[in-house]
């Protein structure tokens, strides 16, 4: 996989994630857990794209 799909791949999951957390956030009853794993999951592809786009310049 090149690394400008790879990035593509990264930024498709980190929008899902971002549409994961607002739906999880607007919930009634929020999950206060899942919640916090799935920012944790966002930010950790956050730091890779930060990474990988470090490196691509």
């Amino acid at each position: 996989m090149s690394l400008t799909s790879h990035l593509s791949e990264l930024r498709k999951k980190h929008e899902v994630l971002s549409q994961q957390v607002e739906a999880e956030a607007r919930s009634p009853g929020v999950d206060s857990l899942a919640l916090s794993q799935l920012k944790k999951r966002k930010l950790a592809i956050k730091q890779e794209i930060e990474k990988l786009s470090a490196t691509a310049h």
